[in-house]
C-alpha cells in the first residue's frame, strides 16, 4: 500500500517515530547508557570525568559536579569559579546524608552572565554509606529539578553499588585462584625435582629440558595478570605438568590428547582445566597398580567447546564428589568445587562441572564453555 503524499503523510511518518515524550525518554536512556560504563568502574576522578558530561545532559542544567567525601572529582559546564563552593556544600550533604538546596546567598558571585544561582546537592549512597554527591546547578531551583537530581543520584548510586559488587566478585575470584595455587602439591614439586635430579648424570639433556618445563609450569601457575586465559595456554601448561609426571611414573602413566584446533582460542577462566588433570593423576592414578591411562579431549560442539578429562583410576564415591562440588573444604580434592564455582560465576549455572565416577570405575569430568561470552577475553 502506498504512503499518503503531502503534509498528512509526513505527520504519519513522524508519528511512527514516537511522541515527544518517547523521544525524550530515548535521549535520557541514551545519556544514561553513555555514563554507565565509567560509573561501573567505581567513584574516581577518572570515572567521574567521563560520566559528568552525560549526566549534565541528562538533567539539562548549565553545570554539574560530582564529588567524593572530600573534594570535587569532576565539573562540567559553566561556572568553574564555583568549585570551592561545590566542595563545601558537598561536604555538608555528605555529613547530613540528605539532599540539600543551595540558594543564591551561598552561591553568590560577581561574574557577569554566570548562569549559576542555585544548586541541588544529592548524596550518593551505597549500602548505607555516603560515597559522595551529585550536584546540579541552574539559574533557578524547581521541585521538578530537585526530584530529577535525586533520581539521577539514586541511579548513579546503583551503578556504584554494581561496581562494588564487581570488585568484590573479582576479589573472590583472585582469592580462589590463590587458593588453587596454594594447593599445588609440595609432593609434586619435590617429586618433580627428584625426577629431574635422577637424569642429571644419566641424561643431562633431558634433565635440562625437564627443568625448563618445570620453570614454565610454575611461571604459568603463579602468574599475576589475567582472570582468563585461552584453552591453548591452559593445555600447554597441562602438557608441561604431564611431562614432569611422566618423568616420575615412566611407563606407568599413559597420556592421550585429542584436541580440536578450532577450540584452542576459546577463553576460559585461568586454572580451570589444570586442577582437573592434577586431580586425575593425584587421586585417580597414583594408587593403582596397573598402567594409568589419562585422556584429555577437547572438541567443538557448535556454540560451545567441550573438554573431557578421563582416567582409569580408583574412582570416587559420587556423594563425596557432590559434596566437593558444593564446596566442602574438608575433602582432599584439588579444587573441584573451586573450578565449578568459577565456571558458574563466569558463564552461568548451566556451565558447572559434570562428574561421572564410581568406586573402581575411574572418573570422567566434563567441562562445557561457550566459545564466545560477553566480557570474557584472555
Amino acid at each position: 500500500m502506498a504512503w499518503p503524499s503531502g503534509p498528512r503523510g509526513r505527520r504519519n511518518r513522524r508519528g511512527r517515530l514516537g511522541s515527544d515524550a518517547d523521544r525524550a525518554a530515548f535521549r535520557a536512556l541514551h545519556q544514561a547508557s553513555l555514563a554507565s560504563p565509567a560509573l561501573r568502574e567505581g567513584l574516581t576522578a577518572t570515572s567521574a570525568e567521563r560520566a559528568v558530561r552525560h549526566l549534565r545532559h541528562l538533567l539539562g542544567t548549565p553545570a554539574m559536579a560530582i564529588t567524593d567525601t572530600d573534594e570535587v572529582l569532576a565539573w562540567d559546564g559553566a561556572g568553574h569559579h564555583h568549585l570551592d563552593q561545590a566542595t563545601v556544600v558537598g561536604l555538608l550533604a555528605v555529613e547530613k546524608g540528605a539532599t540539600r538546596t543551595v540558594d543564591r546567598g551561598q552561591l553568590g558571585c560577581d561574574e557577569p552572565g554566570c548562569p549559576i544561582r542555585t544548586g541541588i546537592v544529592s548524596p550518593l549512597v551505597v549500602d548505607g554509606r555516603v560515597l559522595g554527591t551529585v550536584q546540579a546547578f541552574a539559574p533557578t531551583s524547581t521541585a521538578a529539578l530537585v526530584r530529577a537530581t535525586e533520581e539521577v543520584a539514586q541511579w548513579v548510586s546503583g551503578q556504584l553499588e554494581l561496581a562494588e559488587l564487581d570488585a568484590h566478585r573479582n576479589r573472590l575470584i583472585e582469592a580462589e585462584v590463590r587458593a588453587l595455587r596454594a594447593q599445588i602439591s609440595p609432593h609434586f614439586v619435590y617429586n618433580s625435582l627428584n625426577a629431574i635430579a635422577s637424569f642429571v648424570r644419566t641424561d643431562p639433556d633431558r634433565a635440562r629440558e625437564l627443568l625448563l618445563e618445570f620453570a614454565d609450569f610454575t611461571r604459568y601457575s603463579f602468574r599475576r595478570h589475567g582472570e582468563y586465559t585461552t584453552l591453548a595456554e591452559e593445555l600447554r601448561s597441562i602438557e608441561r605438568y604431564l611431562l614432569l609426571e611422566q618423568a616420575r611414573f615412566g611407563d606407568r602413566l599413559q597420556v592421550t590428547l585429542n584436541i580440536a584446533p578450532e577450540v584452542l582460542p576459546v577463553a576460559v577462566p585461568f586454572l580451570c582445566i589444570q586442577p582437573l588433570v592434577e586431580n586425575a593423576v593425584r587421586h585417580g592414578l597414583e594408587s593403582v597398580d596397573q598402567v594409568g591411562h589419562l585422556t584429555i579431549v577437547a572438541h567443538d560442539r557448535g556454540p560451545e567447546a567441550v573438554i573431557e578429562v578421563e582416567d582409569n583410576g580408583v574412582g570416587e564415591d559420587p556423594e563425596k564428589v557432590r559434596r566437593a562440588l558444593a564446596g566442602d573444604a574438608s575433602l582432599d580434592s584439588v579444587g573441584l568445587g573451586n573450578v565449578d564455582a568459577r565456571l558458574r560465576a563466569t558463564f552461568g549455572d548451566d556451565y558447572g562441572l559434570v562428574v561421572e565416577t564410581a568406586p573402581g570405575a575411574g572418573t570422567k569430568v566434563i567441562v562445557r564453555v561457550p566459545k564466545f561470552a560477553p566480557g570474557v577475553t584472555p
